[in-house]
């Protein structure tokens, strides 16, 4: 603390902390909760980003979903916004859009990399102006967690592929923006395998009808979303998608739902790309699951003993399925 306080005196303007760290392993994980948690205590008055890696679906810890379980519901508590990356689907870009067929923690760390990238790159503050936006953690939090009971972040990239495929590749503005808004849609990771038999429900049905619907149909309803366009001709693309009300929950108006930022620079190779950042329900699945395996185990008492020995009681394990089971309850209802 005392180093992160020697460089928080260096800042003209601290807007905010964004930590990044795993949600499963046992150092990354507790270490980055217990820090932010300490942030938390010192600067209550300052923005907290957690990017965490949320782990493979068959990983090599057996643990894993007990230190998932217990790092998001404390991180749950002392941050503002979780921004959420899952192994897997990064996993599969690689292995899909990329053509990488030995995949390395080197080319996993460089499509995060791309993703984080496309969003916090500069990008200018308002339509016709060309001066850069000064606080985009700030704004984007203030654009995507309109309350603390709904936290998760996700991203979405388009387009995305190897430089082999993409001397052979145009895109426009329309190309890209009904794919991903589809991919939104239909919970899709990447482009490739958009499920586009999901449409999104009827304005008028009444809030108990759409719900069921939405289930049926794996419609993932949104509550806040933020796109970022960057490249040729970023003025003439036409966002009015992301407009429609059916996306998204009734309490908040599209209007205050939907934000959009711009810049005519293009990022990396692409000369028009696109970026994503959805608070939906795109983690309803993987959260709930993590938390039914860690209710299984800690039912038979499996493995308990590694933690209670370093003070971790039963009672924080059950305070930390009852958060969580709200959260997933929270986002099923939207």
């Amino acid at each position: 603390m005392n180093l992160i306080q020697k460089e928080v005196e260096k800042c003209d303007c601290l807007s905010g902390f964004f930590i990044i760290m795993s949600m499963a392993g046992g150092t990354g994980s507790g270490l980055g909760a217990f820090v932010t948690q300490n942030l938390q205590d010192h600067y209550s008055n300052s923005l907290k980003m957690n990017q965490i890696i949320w782990p493979y679906g068959t990983g090599e810890v057996i643990v894993q979903n007990y230190n998932s379980i217990l790092t998001l519901s404390h991180l749950y508590r002392s941050s503002d916004a979780l921004l959420v990356h899952e192994n897997d689907a990064v996993h599969k870009i690689c292995a899909k859009l990329m053509n990488i067929k030995q995949i390395s923690f080197t080319d996993i760390n460089q499509v995060l990399a791309h993703q984080l990238g496309s969003v916090f790159q500069p990008t200018y503050s308002m339509e016709g102006s060309y001066h850069y936006r000064r606080n985009p953690l700030g704004e984007l939090m203030e654009n995507l967690v309109p309350h603390p009971e709904f936290k998760m972040l996700g991203i979405r990239n388009i387009p995305q592929m190897s430089e082999n495929s993409l001397a052979y590749s145009t895109f426009t503005w329309a190309g890209l923006l009904k794919h991903l808004r589809q991919m939104l849609i239909s919970n899709s990771k990447m482009e490739e395998g958009i499920d586009w038999q999901v449409r999104p429900p009827l304005s008028g049905l009444p809030t108990l009808g759409k719900v069921s619907l939405n289930r049926e149909l794996h419609f993932n309803t949104s509550i806040a979303n933020l796109v970022i366009l960057r490249g040729k001709d970023v003025h003439s693309a036409d966002l009015g998608g992301f407009k429609d009300p059916a996306l998204y929950t009734s309490w908040l108006a599209p209007v205050n739902a939907f934000n959009v930022w711009k810049t005519q620079r293009a990022f990396s190779k692409y000369e028009k790309s696109a970026a994503l950042v959805s608070n939906s329900q795109f983690l309803l699945k993987p959260l709930d699951t993590i938390v039914g395996k860690a209710w299984n185990m800690f039912a038979s008492k499996a493995y308990i003993h590694q933690y209670t020995k370093f003070g971790i009681e039963e009672e924080d394990f059950l305070d930390s399925f009852t958060l969580l089971e709200q959260v997933v309850a929270s986002y099923c209802n939207l």
